[in-house]
């Protein structure tokens, strides 16, 4: 168990990586023991490799700090939701279940901000199951808003939106 959030490093990965792989595989693994009906990546791994990488993307990997080579705590990746790249998505957000409760998620969903912002993107948006109830908590706090349903995710309950840049 780690003794604090900062003992982690962030790393951007291409998302097809060994290390992302296991991340994912991991994370999709929790939401089908999680969600009362399973979920099924389907496609997923195929779209993600296209949808978080540069130059419109980015897949993110939090590892603990000093060990290089230990799978991922958590992860989460940025695409690109609209061609004028206003609009970004943080998809795949995910923390180790040994690992909460430190603050990590916050920690992880403010980096991913400062990625899409890096992006050129102004808007960030995200979608979640209401099963994760920690994560629409962690949402609220963090200032994003509720609006109407964006995509077509079916697996989505709640739709959330913040505003990460303002333009002059």
């Amino acid at each position: 168990m780690p003794g604090m959030a900062a003992a982690v490093t962030f790393h951007t990965v291409d998302p097809t990586s060994t290390v992302a792989a296991a991340a994912m595989a991991a994370y999709f693994a929790e939401l089908d023991d999680r969600f009362p009906d399973g979920f099924d990546a389907g496609e997923q791994s195929t779209k993600d490799a296209e949808l978080l990488s540069a130059p419109t993307g980015a897949f993110v990997v939090v590892l603990p700090e000093g060990r290089p080579d230990a799978p991922a705590v958590a992860c989460g990746g940025v695409q690109t939701i609209t061609a004028d790249i206003r609009y970004a998505e943080i998809k795949r957000m995910w923390v180790d279940l040994d690992w909460r409760g430190i603050g990590l998620g916050t920690r992880l969903l403010r980096h991913l901000e400062s990625v899409a912002a890096g992006l050129g993107h102004h808007v960030v948006r995200l979608d979640t199951n209401d099963t994760l109830v920690e994560a629409v908590r962690m949402y609220r706090r963090a200032g994003y808003r509720e609006i109407e349903r964006y995509n077509d995710n079916p697996y989505a309950r709640h739709f959330f939106e913040k505003q990460i840049f303002l333009s002059v």
